[in-house]
C-alpha cells in the first residue's frame, strides 16, 4: 500500500513538473516581443534580462545559466528561464574608458576537472594601461584565487579581448593592436595577435612558433572569436574606414594589418602578401558594420542556421547569419536580421538546445540612439509554433554604396556612426560638426578627411573615395549642422591629394 502511495506521489510530481515546463514554454510564447520569419521556421524574440550595464561577454555555462561580464567590472550568472541574476565577482581595479574595462570571459565546460574561469580586463598602473588576463577558480558560487596569466599594453581602444579554448587544456586570447602602428606585425609585441597558452599562462610545446605565445598575427581589433566543433578558428575584426573582416585563422599566418585591409585587391597589397605569408579574409564589409560577437551554429533546432557563423554588429545593429560551405572554408551566403530593432548588439551565445541569446550594447561609449528604458538587455531567439507579431524578415545585403549616392547617403555610410545623425558627435571623443570652424575651412578639412588623423582619437583616412564622392560628402557636411560654407568640386579635392 505504501509503495502504491509512493508511486502515485512520484507520478503526480512528474506531471506537475511537466505542467510547469509547459506553462513556462507557453509563457515564453506569450512574452514574445518580436517574431522572425526564416524560410520555413518562425522564431520568437523575448527578453530574459534587462537593466544591465554593457554586457560585453555572454556565454552558456556548464550549469545551464548564462554567464556575463559587464564592462564596469561585474561577473554574473543569469538564469535563462527566470532571469534571476547572481553576482560572482565585482572587480575594483578595472579601468574603463571607451572600449577598455572588463571585456572577455570564458568558463571551462568541465568544471570538475578544471574549475576555472578566465577573464580579460583593463587596468591602470603608474599612468600606464594594461590588458590583464586572469584565471579564477569557481567555488561556492564565487570566483576566487585569482592568478594573473599575462599582462600586455592596453588602451582606450583596440584591446581585442575575446577568449576561446584550444582543445581541453589550452587557451586562445585575441588581442588588439591598441591603435599603435607596427604592433600587429611585430613578433616582439603580443598586441594584434591570436595567442595560445596553457592554463598557467605558459607557452605550450606544440605552439607553431617555438618559444612564442603567437599563433597568428596581423590583427587590428578582434571582437569575436569562436572555435567550431571541427577545430576551425574564426574571428571577426574591426577595419578602419573600410574592410571589416571575418577570418579563418591558421597557425603562423599573417592577416595583414596594417599593410593590407580586406582582400588583396591593390597592387601594393599583392606585393606585400607575397613576402609576408598573408591570408585573405573569408568575408569583408565596406562600408563597415562594426562586427562584434561571433559564434558557430551547429544545431539542427533551427535548420536554416545550421553550419553558419552567427555575428552581432554594433554599427550595423543587427544579427548576421553567414552560411558556410561544407568544409567551413568559405562563406557562401549572408542574411541580416533585426537590423536597428534593438540597437547595438555586442555579443551572443547558443544553448545546447539550439536557442540563440544576444546582448545589446546601448549604454556603451558610442550609442547609435537613445537607449531603451530596459537597456541593456539579453534576448532569447527560439523556435515557436506561430507568430504573435508581424514577422520580421531578412534584410537584403547592401554592402556597397551606389555610384550615384548623394552626400547625405555617403555621410550615413561613413560618418554617422561617429558624428551621429545630428552631427554633434560624442562629447570628449568624436568632435561636433555643428557650426565647426574646421568644417568651414576646406584647407584644414580636406586633408584631414583624405589622409586621416593620428590624434588621440584617430580619424580614419577616406582617400579611397573618389574626388567626386568626397566633394559630395564634404558639401553635405559643409551645408548641414549649422554650417554654411561654399561648395567644392572634385577638381578642388584633387588638388589636396
Amino acid at each position: 500500500m505504501q509503495n502504491l502511495v509512493r508511486i502515485s506521489l512520484v507520478i503526480i510530481f512528474a506531471i506537475t513538473i511537466f505542467s510547469c515546463k509547459q506553462k513556462n514554454r507557453q509563457q515564453f510564447d506569450q512574452e514574445v516581443v518580436e517574431n522572425i520569419q526564416l524560410e520555413s521556421t518562425i522564431l520568437g524574440v523575448s527578453v530574459i534580462a534587462d537593466s544591465l550595464d554593457v554586457p560585453w561577454e555572454i556565454l552558456w555555462g556548464p550549469d545551464d545559466w548564462i554567464w556575463i561580464t559587464e564592462q564596469k567590472g561585474i561577473v554574473s550568472r543569469i538564469n535563462p528561464t527566470s532571469g534571476e541574476k547572481k553576482v560572482l565577482l565585482n572587480l575594483t581595479d578595472v579601468w574603463m574608458k571607451r572600449t577598455s574595462g572588463l571585456l572577455g570571459m570564458i568558463v571551462h565546460p568541465n568544471q570538475k576537472k578544471y574549475p576555472y574561469v578566465f577573464i580579460n580586463y583593463t587596468i591602470e598602473r603608474e599612468n600606464q594601461y594594461y590588458s590583464r588576463l586572469e584565471r579564477y577558480t569557481y567555488k561556492n558560487d564565487s570566483l576566487m584565487e585569482p592568478l594573473t596569466l599575462m599582462e600586455i599594453p592596453g588602451g582606450t581602444g583596440h584591446n581585442g579581448s575575446r577568449l576561446a579554448f584550444s582543445g581541453e587544456d589550452k587557451l586562445f586570447w585575441a588581442t588588439g593592436d591598441v591603435a599603435k602602428e607596427g604592433n600587429a606585425q611585430s613578433l616582439n609585441s603580443l598586441n594584434g595577435k591570436l595567442l595560445r597558452m596553457d592554463f598557467e599562462g605558459n607557452i605550450p610545446e606544440d605552439n607553431p612558433i617555438k618559444d612564442s605565445h603567437v599563433w597568428a598575427l596581423g590583427f587590428r581589433n578582434v571582437q569575436g572569436l569562436v572555435v567550431s566543433a571541427d577545430g576551425s578558428v574564426y574571428v571577426s575584426e574591426h577595419g578602419d574606414a573600410i574592410e571589416d573582416e571575418i577570418n579563418l585563422v591558421l597557425p603562423t599566418r599573417n592577416y595583414g594589418w596594417h599593410n593590407i585591409e580586406g582582400f588583396h585587391d591593390q597592387e601594393f597589397e599583392k606585393e606585400y602578401a607575397k613576402l609576408h605569408n598573408t591570408v585573405e579574409p573569408l568575408y569583408s564589409w565596406t562600408p563597415t558594420v562594426a562586427p562584434a560577437g561571433l559564434d558557430y551554429y551547429g544545431s539542427k533546432k533551427i535548420p536554416e542556421l545550421s553550419n553558419s557563423l552567427l555575428l552581432t554588429t554594433l554599427k550595423g545593429q543587427a544579427l548576421h547569419v553567414l552560411k558556410l560551405n561544407e568544409d567551413g572554408q568559405k562563406i557562401v551566403d549572408e542574411k541580416i536580421y533585426l537590423e536597428k530593432t534593438f540597437g547595438r548588439i555586442r555579443d551572443l551565445c547558443i544553448s545546447p538546445e539550439g536557442d540563440v541569446y544576444i546582448s545589446t550594447s546601448n549604454h556603451d561609449w558610442n550609442p547609435m540612439s537613445d537607449p531603451d528604458p530596459e537597456d541593456d538587455r539579453i534576448l532569447r531567439i527560439a523556435r515557436v509554433k506561430k507568430a504573435v507579431k508581424e514577422p520580421l524578415k531578412a534584410k537584403d545585403t547592401d554592402l556597397q554604396v551606389a555610384e550615384n549616392a548623394t552626400g547625405e547617403v555617403l555621410y550615413q555610410k561613413y560618418c554617422l556612426a561617429c558624428h551621429k545623425p545630428n552631427g554633434k558627435g560624442v562629447e570628449g571623443t568624436f568632435p561636433s560638426l555643428f557650426n565647426s570652424p574646421i568644417v568651414s575651412n576646406i584647407d584644414s578639412l580636406a586633408p584631414k578627411v583624405i589622409y586621416g588623423s593620428n590624434a588621440d582619437i584617430a580619424m580614419p583616412a577616406f582617400g579611397f573615395l573618389s574626388d567626386e564622392e568626397l566633394s559630395k560628402l564634404l558639401n553635405y557636411v559643409r551645408t548641414s549642422f549649422g554650417n554654411n560654407a561654399d561648395s567644392v568640386t572634385g577638381v578642388d579635392i584633387k588638388s589636396f591629394r
